[in-house]
């Protein structure tokens, strides 16, 4: 791993520099100057897999420097470190991760090398995902057309017993020259060309259609489908989604299909009556990544969500940092009240999973139960599963 160090303290490069020796660690770039750290990543000549990045920096602050990392599509790692205030660390981490950055976490000084080394756990390896080409509208016409569509499941597990208790279908477009493409380099795309009914059909279809063949072989999971606001406008998209689950023979009640709250913003009661009609078809509606919006609250007054999706930016390191436990605490509480079930998103290791279990919420997902898979692996991941959940939890009911 090529890892980069940018604060403008050469005491403090030192201090990093040998904790991360120390861990095993041999390929470190020190820098003080962050123009200097900046040419050497637009020149790319070397690639780095892991940014250290000191926020109060004289001439280029950490934040400016993050949308500089933007500017200059950097792929790898990112971890930020302040003396600051906390609140204003997290806030820059949110702003690195707005910025689609791979923020692993985010250290006060005096950092400990506890510390490093528990984030360091979730560093790339090599090269991370870079970002692809995006794609328009006739090529993804054409992948319709050939139905190169894919889902890949991520499994939800309840958190009292970890029973396997349903997946998300996340979609994946297998290009037949460039290989497995991401939904970001093709959703917007759909959007904006009026192909997001044909592209949410597909994906509706292949996951009822799973869901049917898992139901056959005696595994009964609810499957959760994410739709778009544009899929919203048509009228006719409730009773769409009923004779799907109808062709499939699916219980409706097997059918959750997720709204993003901050999508939902801009425009919050056109699409009322269509969700409503959902869930008068008993289909759960799921609000996901629920504090990302400006108007939680309404839309809980409005809309009958029966299922509150909580951000992997509140849940992750939630055990370190008191100000999100205070919103993951407040958001689960909200729900109860609500009678809503719970689910918490990035679960990525052993700490979120404690914290999230002795909080109380419902179901869990994330990387530290599974990555999204092929739906022919998840038989044999069940295996490992039914493994480690007997470790998390001693006393399985």
């Amino acid at each position: 791993m090529n890892i980069l160090l940018l604060d403008d303290e050469q005491f403090m490069l030192k201090i990093l520099s040998r904790q991360l020796a120390n861990l095993g660690f041999k390929k470190i770039t020190p820098i003080s100057n962050p123009i200097r750290a900046l040419l050497m990543l637009e020149q790319g000549d070397e690639i780095f897999n892991l940014l250290l990045l000191d926020l109060q920096m004289p001439g280029i602050d950490g934040v400016e420097f993050i949308r500089h990392l933007d500017r200059v599509r950097y792929t790898g790692g990112l971890i930020l470190i302040s003396g600051e205030d906390e609140r204003i660390l997290q806030t820059a981490k949110r702003l690195a991760e707005a910025h689609k950055l791979q923020v692993l976490g985010a250290l006060r000084k005096p950092v400990t090398p506890d510390q490093l080394k528990a984030v360091l756990k979730s560093a790339p390896k090599g090269s991370s995902r870079a970002p692809g080409k995006i794609y328009d509208a006739k090529a993804l016409q054409k992948g319709l057309d050939n139905r190169e569509l894919v889902n890949y499941y991520q499994p939800q597990v309840e958190l009292v017993s970890g029973r396997l208790c349903g997946v998300e279908s996340l979609v994946r477009w297998q290009h037949p020259e460039d290989g497995l493409v991401f939904p970001d380099q093709f959703i917007d795309t759909a959007e904006e060309h009026n192909l997001i009914d044909a592209l949410t059909g597909q994906v509706l279809d292949m996951a009822l259609q799973q869901a049917a063949r898992w139901l056959k072989s005696e595994l009964s999971l609810q499957v959760a489908v994410n739709i778009s606001m544009d899929n919203l406008a048509n009228l006719d998209f409730a009773d769409e989604v009923a004779f799907a689950l109808e062709r499939a023979n699916v219980p409706h009640s097997s059918l959750v299909l997720e709204v993003t709250e901050s999508r939902l913003m801009k425009n919050p009661l056109a699409p009322l009556d269509i969700l409503t009609r959902l869930r008068l078809k008993h289909i759960g509606l799921s609000i996901d990544d629920f504090g990302t919006g400006h108007s939680s609250l309404a839309q809980l007054r409005d809309i009958p969500f029966d299922e509150l999706k909580i951000d992997r930016g509140f849940i992750h390191g939630a055990y370190r940092e008191e100000a999100l436990r205070a919103i993951v605490e407040a958001s689960l509480g909200m729900a109860k009240h609500l009678r809503m079930k719970t689910v918490a998103e990035g679960i990525e290791d052993q700490s979120d999973w404690d914290l999230i279990q002795s909080m109380g919420c419902d179901y869990a997902q994330g990387y530290f139960i599974a990555k999204p898979m092929p739906a022919e692996q998840l038989e044999h991941w069940i295996t490992e599963w039914e493994v480690r959940r007997h470790n998390l939890i001693p006393v399985v009911s």
